[in-house]
């Protein structure tokens, strides 16, 4: 039996973070979808995604495989509901799979070839990409009891304020001293090798993960992910940051969701609310417009490499894509085609060889090299992507 986590009919809502990685390799509360399942099912699980991105994330099957909507966070209820799954059969919500069990994993899903279980689902989706952001507490939540569950946390230190201490959880090798740590409002995970310095203001749901670090003095209001190696700073409230990125200064980010190798630049500010208070509108890859969120509160979705320098200023519900740099003063537009170079005063062409070079770069500084297979999947985004590109 082989368990398959496929992109499922959200890839395009979830661009531009989708452009790098599979809908299963998003973050959302502590850890990844795909980590999630892993954990739940208790074992390894591979992808159905976009030919491109099938050389750093591999398909395995077997002569059964479980396919799985990505777009579906597993509950204790849907993994019994899977486990009885017979050949041939398909878990639905409605119109939309959430599982079925073929020989056949190239072959396109068919509800038609399937014997339905209407299935009814009660926990966490995402359909959007501001979902990841919007739905981040409850995935903190959700994540914080799987991974904590019958396990002890390291000591706190006393020199810590702490406020709600059995609702905190500190991994081997964290540290955190002389902080602020109120987790009466959602639950404060600090993974392995993590720090928290000095006189850091953390209200939960917070999860900082594994050999991520909070600068001195940070103010950290949840629910908030920094993924593995991440650097915060300055002033955070209710963002997730996938991994290996960067907000180490001062500035705000709010509402936002930046990829993996991003970096913000000291004294950036994201708007996160519109001055008229009006419901914010994202730009939409599917529709080429911008489309309703339903939320006042939405700033900044920036995909995977992109960066930013000092001062820069991003209007309520901005875009970016996938290697861009932004600079300079004023407001850039609120969508940023990938591999753009420049800000309120116009843009021109990012060549990919140039964004190469600031990858291998930045991922040199943490010990990870810049390899052929990355370079191929960011080689196809910049052809993918150049309708959106002027210039």
């Amino acid at each position: 039996m082989s368990y398959i986590l496929s992109d499922g009919p959200q890839r395009e809502s979830l661009l531009p973070f989708t452009f790098t990685r599979p809908v299963a390799d998003i973050r959302i509360g502590i850890l990844t979808i795909r980590e999630k399942w892993e954990k739940h099912l208790n074992t390894s699980i591979s992808f159905k995604t976009e030919d491109y991105l099938s050389e750093k994330f591999p398909l395995f099957t077997a002569s059964e495989n479980v396919v799985i909507n990505a777009g579906y966070m597993p509950t204790p209820n849907l993994i019994q509901a899977i486990k009885d799954l017979k050949n041939g059969e398909a878990l639905m919500d409605g119109e939309e799979y959430i599982t079925y069990i073929t020989k056949d994993v190239h072959e396109q899903f068919e509800a038609s070839n399937y014997k339905s279980i209407d299935f009814s689902f009660d926990g966490l989706t995402i359909k959007n990409a501001w979902d990841i952001f919007s739905k981040n507490g409850e995935a903190i939540q959700a994540d914080f009891d799987l991974i904590t569950k019958g396990r002890k946390s390291q000591a706190i230190s006393s020199t810590n304020q702490v406020v709600n201490p059995e609702n905190i959880f500190l991994e081997e090798g964290a540290k955190v001293e002389f902080c602020i740590l109120n987790a009466s409002t959602g639950p404060i995970y600090i993974g392995k090798d993590a720090e928290v310095m000095e006189s850091c203001t953390i209200r939960g749901g917070f999860a900082l993960c594994n050999n991520a670090i909070i600068k001195m003095g940070a103010k950290i209001y949840g629910p908030t992910t920094a993924g593995p190696h991440c650097r915060l700073g300055g002033e955070v409230n209710n963002s997730v940051l996938f991994g290996f990125s960067n907000k180490g200064h001062e500035g705000f980010l709010g509402n936002s969701v930046l990829g993996e190798w991003c970096n913000i630049g000291a004294d950036t500010n994201t708007s996160n609310m519109k001055n008229n208070y009006a419901e914010v509108r994202l730009w939409s890859y599917q529709t080429e417009g911008f489309a309703k969120t339903g939320l006042q509160f939405c700033g900044l979705m920036m995909g995977d490499h992109s960066k930013c320098g000092i001062n820069t200023m991003f209007n309520t519900g901005t875009v970016v894509g996938v290697s861009a740099n932004i600079f300079g003063s004023g407001y850039p537009r609120n969508f940023i085609p990938s591999y753009s170079w420049g800000g309120a005063s116009g843009f021109t062409r990012f060549l990919p060889k140039k964004a190469f070079e600031v990858a291998t770069e930045m991922m040199k500084r943490r010990g990870i090299g810049f390899d052929e297979k990355e370079a191929r999947i960011l080689d196809y985004v910049f052809e993918m992507t150049k309708k959106w590109r002027n210039y």
